[in-house]
């Protein structure tokens, strides 16, 4: 029985369960409204040098010309923020009017310039008149209070010339950049990213300017996402509504960056927060508009915010502020292991008729990183199938790595067929009898997967406890089962609607918490939801929340693209690491050499390495911090010049970059992380 709940005291949006967009006020940047009751924003920040105008008019150009509604343009010095009116200049002598925002680091005289000729300015509380050297000093409270009001002289200048002139501010957090005094007081935390930009909020309120949109920046999505719900929650308790600018930062180029956004942004799109978004990719940014069109997309037809509802939430026993997914049970698929905390597996279903080449084909490793199904799901439709099914088995017993075989049956075909698994698929509203299967899984200690289909694919955007019958349904099957003696249960959901699928999945993730089952859940993206975008958001934003101990995505498209997909999103959530994963900035005028080629580069050179985490960085700004997240380090340090890092540690200083990229294998050689890239054709 689904169960009603108080109002958390810490509540991050109105319910879980259904869509209702975050209210905030409205802030203008230049002629363009963001937050209250206008659409999501896109906007994106330019890469070539500041003061080279020719080449910034023509980037903006050509971002206004792909769909960019603002754009950012990096002010390292007050000369970088003066040159703003020539590019403005450049712009409208073409015809264009496009907001402008300065992106400012470190130096206050460059903010105030840069409020001169900018619709908008960007400070980074972590290193506005703030310090970032990675040094432990602890602080009194007088000491702490003291250090507020040194940077507040420093602040209200700034702050009043905004006032003065109309100008919109962003305070804008990153993880890879926290002053040591708030890492000192509040460490490397969502925590204290929350603190870091609400400190210089009060400090806006106590001067009367509003004219501030908040971001909460990470490479990481869960830390990402954590930040902004918790600012969210702190922003609700505060009574204050400012927007949000949403971004995953140094996502990196190609599928890896695109899924990594995806993950993050559309997490928390879908929980109705974000006024305005940027996709960081470390490719030209007019790639990134496409990107971040097509999340904006998805929620334009709710940007009014009553699509939802404000009576009493459902259960969620979720804790939304921090990573911490549901005990569940160890269950074993042949030779592999699923649940019981350990890394997301992948499976593959093969639709249509059984066959053992196809069967055995799914199995060919794919691309460099020889990926491999952990476990197939193979229909048995008949009697042919059973003999087709003895085959399989028996062949697949041959191979050097055999993934789990997993029996799709209807009860009485699974009869006689030996198996690693058995799913049964429900569908939503019919009476099934699933005693023989349980039976026999319960016999032979075998897993049962159940998966209720949902018969609708209509969108459900208000919370009752009618909305999720497909949840009751398949947890009174799963009882059913488990009274039979079945041990091992994976559950999952077969749901076409994505934000349906979501929500239904965290219902039942906490329904299962509430009820004390550590049962497993299979994540499932049905066919026509196998787009990367969609695939992204749906898989990324449960396991981000810790919901799930495998995913397949099903579809139309070939399935080593499919299965590569599942991969893919398991590395952007951190849910299971099978290649190296790089964190990479998208990029700016500050960058010190050719971010995209380097990057390319040393993918090409490292790209083969498990779980190793390596950081390419333009520049100091995010730099150190990101760097300290990763276990190697590539960072400009002058034009042509690199620094390499292990950890947040510098261990080589203006190296060439001829010879960097060398230096940089030597070094993961050094530290016992480097393997062999297989021979062509292995």
């Amino acid at each position: 029985m689904l169960t009603e709940q108080q109002t958390r005291p810490m509540s991050y949006c109105s319910d879980p369960y259904s869509y209702r967009r975050r209210q905030s006020h409205e802030v203008h940047v230049g002629d363009i409204g963001v937050g209250g009751e206008n659409p999501i924003r896109v906007q994106s920040m330019t890469t070539p040098r500041t003061r080279d105008i020719e080449a910034q008019v023509a980037q903006t150009l050509r971002l206004v010309e792909a769909g960019c509604e603002i754009v950012r343009i990096t002010a390292p010095t007050s000369a970088d923020a003066r040159a703003l009116r020539e590019i403005r200049a450049g712009l409208e002598a073409r015809g264009v009017r496009v907001p402008l925002v300065a992106d400012i680091h470190f130096s206050p005289h460059a903010a105030m310039e840069a409020a001169l000729w900018a619709d908008k300015v960007r400070i980074n509380p972590g290193n506005f008149a703030d310090a970032k050297k990675f040094a432990v000093q602890e602080h009194s409270d007088h000491e702490y209070q003291l250090e507020l009001e040194r940077i507040a002289d420093k602040f209200r200048p700034f702050v009043e010339r905004c006032k003065e002139r109309g100008v919109s501010m962003r305070i804008g957090t990153n993880h890879g950049s926290l002053s040591d005094r708030i890492m000192t007081r509040y460490g490397d935390t969502p925590l204290g990213m929350v603190e870091s930009a609400l400190e210089f909020v009060r400090m806006c309120e106590d001067w009367g300017y509003r004219e501030v949109i908040l971001s909460m920046k990470a490479s990481n999505p869960k830390v990402m996402i954590a930040a902004y719900r918790l600012l969210a929650a702190r922003m609700d308790e505060l009574g204050m509504t400012y927007p949000f600018h949403l971004g995953v930062t140094e996502a990196g180029n190609g599928e890896d960056g695109r899924i990594k956004s995806a993950a993050g942004i559309g997490s928390l799109l879908e929980d109705g927060i974000g006024d305005t978004v940027r996709v960081s990719l470390t490719e030209d940014p007019e790639f990134e508009i496409p990107v971040a069109k097509e999340l904006v997309r998805r929620y334009a037809d709710l940007h009014d915010g009553k699509d939802g509802s404000s009576t009493p939430v459902l259960v969620d026993s979720r804790n939304p502020f921090e990573y911490s997914p549901r005990p569940t049970r160890e269950v074993a698929l042949g030779s592999h292991a699923l649940g019981g905390g350990k890394p997301a597996l992948v499976f593959v279903r093969l639709d249509g008729a059984l066959s053992m080449t196809a069967a055995l084909g799914l199995n060919r490793p794919i691309g460099r990183d020889a990926l491999r199904p952990d476990a197939l799901v193979l229909p048995v439709h008949g009697d042919a199938d059973r003999d087709t099914w003895h085959n399989v088995r028996l062949n697949s017993g041959l191979m050097s790595t055999r993934p789990a075989l997993i029996a799709s049956v209807t009860d009485g075909l699974a009869m006689g067929i030996v198996a690693d698994a058995y799913h049964v698929p429900l569908l939503q509203g019919h009476d099934h009898d699933i005693a023989r299967v349980a039976a026999l899984a319960a016999e032979s200690n075998t897993a049962l997967l159940l998966e209720m289909h949902a018969n609708t694919e209509e969108p459900v955007r208000q919370a009752t406890r009618h909305n999720f019958p497909v949840v009751a349904e398949l947890i009174a099957y799963a009882q059913r089962a488990e009274e039979i003696g079945v041990a091992r249960l994976i559950l999952a959901l077969r749901i076409q609607d994505r934000a349906y699928r979501i929500r239904a999945y965290r219902l039942l993730d906490s329904l299962l918490r509430e009820g004390r089952k550590d049962w497993n859940l299979h994540l499932v993206v049905p066919p026509g939801g196998d787009n990367l975008i969609d695939a992204s958001i749906s898989l990324g934003s449960l396991l981000c929340d810790g919901i799930g101990s495998s995913v397949s995505v099903d579809g139309e498209t070939p399935h080593p693209v499919r299965m590569r997909l599942a991969f893919n999103i398991l590395q952007a959530s951190g849910a299971r690491l099978t290649k190296t994963e790089f964190i990479a900035c998208p990029s700016c005028g500050r960058t010190l050499f050719d971010l995209q080629s380097t990057t390319e580069r040393i993918k090409q050179r490292t790209g083969h390495l498990k779980g190793v985490k390596i950081a390419v960085m333009g520049c100091i700004v995010n730099g150190l911090g990101e760097l300290a997240d990763a276990d190697f380090g590539y960072m400009g340090s002058g034009e042509g010049k690199v620094n390499l890092f292990v950890g947040k540690t510098c261990v080589e200083k203006n190296l060439p970059e001829a010879v960097a990229d060398e230096r940089l294998v030597v070094l993961i050689k050094a530290h016992n992380r480097w393997i062999e890239p297989p021979e062509a054709g292995e």
